[in-house]
């Protein structure tokens, strides 16, 4: 739980949409969203059919999750690009297109190449729709961005959630995990015939930017500090995405059982994905909710730790209800930042293109991690100490400093 630049056609507001118009656009995000972490969460409930087939070590494994959110953070600015030149219509349906045919693709995935490949190409589809749509969801809902970007996250947490659950069955059926990723490229076919029911909502027409001053958001240390927040935050869902299932199997639960408690914790992301954003947007401020989110994670890495048995299910969720709310948390406090879509998206562009590059190494921290101390403790115990960090980091995202940290030139200091 990750907007980029979706740059407005003019300098003011698109008109509130109609009630049908909502619907519509809202099925539309859900159903994209929900394409945009089963190619990654997909592979961790499998990952023991996976190492039967190709011997790899967690460091070398940590390259399926890692390569994608790496792919997401490199390729953000092409999204704003390709927007600008094609439209956001065209490119956010060819980003879906290109995550279907990379779950497809692993249909002949029988080594580490292959999957490897399919890693990337998925991330960086992922990227582009993600760069894309918050900024559609700026400018058609300016006035309530809380509550549509909670639905937009939740869709998202929700096909991690789908996927973890229902992969292991998939295998089953098709007999093989190559059969099971493939299979979530039907997923992808029900999204991208969703987005072009919006096809005149969105429109095609490129996206043209309105000028704007200072546009070099590197410049600016709050853009720097929101892109490193997102990325310690999206560390620790990408390092439970990788290593949760693995982590629960070596303590001697089932495939079945491992990829459901990766479900019950990306279920709880879903539940957090909705009550958190609608309790943000009961103020301007949104440093208490952010805070408890950020306890969450803290207690639930804590609880892995230091106990196992029934006690998991408490830890897990409370574990997911942190990540989950982080993630949209951190893209509304970045839209909030600036009241311009086209200023709003490129900052988000920018905070969720450093925060993926920062948040791909992670995985294969973790992995080095396990596969040096022999358990999964270590990493945990990494992730709870990096959230500490982000409890001060957050109390200094005071709104009523927001419009002097980008005015004019970049300030040499935070409000």
């Amino acid at each position: 739980m990750e907007i980029h630049t979706f740059l407005d056609h003019t300098m003011s507001h698109s008109p509130p949409p109609s009630r049908a118009r909502s619907v519509k656009l809202a099925l539309a995000l859900i159903l994209a969203g929900l394409n945009l972490r089963p190619a990654m969460a997909a592979i961790g409930p499998l990952l023991d059919s996976i190492r039967h087939t190709i011997p790899l070590s967690y460091s070398l494994l940590s390259l399926l999750t890692l390569l994608p959110v790496l792919a997401m953070g490199l390729a953000m600015n092409t999204g704003s690009r390709l927007a600008a030149r094609y439209g956001e219509h065209r490119t956010v349906a060819a980003s879906l297109t290109l995550i279907g045919v990379s779950n497809l693709a692993r249909l002949w995935a029988g080594g580490p190449l292959p999957l490897i490949l399919t890693a990337i190409s998925a991330g960086a589809g992922i990227a582009v729709v993600q760069a894309v749509l918050p900024g559609i969801v700026k400018r058609h809902f300016p006035e309530k961005v809380a509550l549509p970007m909670g639905l937009y996250v939740t869709a998202i947490m929700s096909g991690a959630a789908l996927a973890a659950a229902l992969s292991p069955a998939a295998e089953r059926l098709a007999g093989s995990w190559q059969g099971a990723l493939a299979s979530w490229s039907a997923l992808a076919a029900l999204g991208l015939a969703a987005w072009f029911m919006i096809r005149d909502e969105v429109g095609n027409r490129p996206v043209v930017a309105t000028p704007i001053r200072d546009t070099g958001m590197a410049r600016h240390p709050r853009a720097w500090s929101l892109g490193v927040f997102f990325g310690l935050g999206t560390a620790s869902y990408t390092c439970v995405l990788a290593w949760l299932p693995p982590y629960f199997v070596e303590l001697g639960y089932g495939k079945t059982h491992a990829g459901l408690m990766l479900a019950l914790l990306t279920g709880a992301e879903v539940v957090s994905g909705l009550v958190l954003p609608a309790l943000a947007s009961r103020s301007p401020d949104r440093r208490p909710v952010v805070l408890a989110a950020l306890v969450g994670v803290i207690v639930g890495f804590a609880g892995l730790i230091l106990t196992q048995g029934a006690l998991a299910y408490l830890w897990i969720v409370l574990l997911g209800f942190g990540i989950g709310g982080i993630f949209p948390l951190t893209l509304i406090v970045t839209l909030d930042h600036l009241p311009d879509p086209a200023h709003a998206g490129r900052l988000a562009a920018f905070v969720q293109g450093a925060g993926y590059t920062l948040a791909s190494l992670s995985p294969l921290a973790a992995g080095i991690i396990r596969d040096t101390t022999r358990g999964f403790a270590g990493a945990w115990l990494m992730l709870a100490a990096v959230t500490v960090l982000m409890l001060f980091m957050a109390r200094r995202f005071d709104p009523a400093g927001y419009p002097a940290l980008f005015a004019g030139k970049p300030a040499r200091q935070e409000g």
